[in-house]
């Protein structure tokens, strides 16, 4: 059992976590501890719950938990919280894991991997919060620069193997797929670049006004922009609409509509932020803005990306409210002209037959 609760951008850079333990374990099962509102990243919501064999629906994992850890830990007297605890202990009991597997390195991820009692718990030596550790009973080295080779090699490391790839697959869920097609179709829409707009927090935020403008000179090549607002991000949507001068749409969807929606676009654009990741899943060309993160570390990972960082960002997780100097330093041109090198180029396989 693999758990990393969240959030967007995290559970698509442990992906291949899943992939390498498939490849490594054809005939195991591999279940997945997940907050509810990222679990369409493992599969459709038709496939949650119980278990059955890995399909295009749901091509990772045989097992979807669901842990509602925000709500339990809001209210973590409440009887509703102490019954939902209850399920989903004996749902992931009742798959008598071998083996569980920390990719978070949270207490929290750490309390949820020791109540489905596998007998071997797993997680890194340095984890984000040091007091995990000390609830594993086998601690593995944090090796690699990104995200993804870290969790990677975590498994390499606990099967002693170095030949397990990090190519893996998405969900493909119909009802989602029919959504968007109808949707586009609604708009008028066909060939479309997607803008997200939101980060974290706000020094990893692009000015939306700049977000605008990249969607205005899309519109003068022939692309309509399609910009995603996840909740609590519609006032981020509504600028850069105002600022394109009718070049863009404002969009909000499930995080299976997203995935249907990213799979078709002809490039995407924003920050380090979930939906970026997402799409560099996808295998979709994606230009990213980065300010306070490092793109060694965090940055798309999967497909043909252009990475804009000025020189003057430093690395920080600081979470101040007012977009970053350096992020400042890009002009809506800078991202305009990689835009146009980006839409020169010819299309991945990958990305021309949807397959991820």
């Amino acid at each position: 059992m693999i758990v990393r609760l969240g959030a967007m951008g995290d559970v698509v850079h442990s992906l291949p976590v899943a992939a390498a333990l498939r490849q490594a374990y054809p005939a195991a099962h591999i279940g997945w501890a997940i907050e509810e509102r990222w679990a369409e990243l493992l599969g459709a919501r038709s496939e949650w719950g119980g278990s059955s064999v890995a399909s295009a629906k749901k091509p990772l994992v045989d097992s979807i938990h669901i842990v509602k850890m925000k709500s339990w830990l809001a209210a973590p007297f409440s009887r509703d919280g102490w019954r939902e605890r209850r399920r989903v202990k004996a749902e992931m009991r009742a798959q008598d894991y071998g083996i569980a597997t920390d990719i978070q390195g949270a207490l929290k991820s750490v309390w949820v991997a020791r109540a489905s009692r596998a007998p071997k718990l797993i997680g890194f030596s340095t984890p984000r919060e040091p007091l995990a550790k000390y609830f594993y009973n086998q601690r593995l080295p944090m090796r690699g620069t990104h995200v993804v080779e870290q969790g990677v090699n975590l498994v390499q490391e606990l099967l002693q193997r170095n030949d397990l790839a990090t190519e893996f697959r998405l969900p493909h869920d119909p009802e989602a797929e029919t959504w968007r097609d109808a949707e586009l179709k609604r708009r008028g829409i066909a060939g479309y670049v997607v803008i997200t707009p939101g980060a974290g927090w706000g020094a990893k935020r692009w000015p939306s006004d700049r977000y605008g403008e990249v969607a205005r000179q899309l519109g003068q090549w022939g692309l309509q922009t399609m910009v995603n607002a996840g909740p609590g991000e519609e006032r981020l949507a509504k600028q850069v609409v105002e600022a394109s001068g009718g070049a863009a749409q404002s969009l909000t969807c499930s995080v299976g509509q997203l995935i249907a929606l990213a799979r078709k676009a002809r490039l995407f654009v924003g920050g380090d932020t979930g939906p970026l990741h997402l799409a560099a899943a996808l295998g979709v060309a994606v230009i990213a803005i980065y300010g306070p993160t490092d793109p060694t570390r965090n940055g798309p990972y999967g497909s043909k990306a252009i990475v804009l960082r000025d020189p003057e960002s430093k690395t920080s997780h600081a979470r101040h409210a007012d977009p970053e100097v350096g992020l400042l330093k890009i002009s809506a041109q800078d991202a305009c002209d990689a835009a146009k090198s980006m839409l020169r180029e010819p299309a991945s396989d990958a990305a021309k037959e949807g397959s991820r």
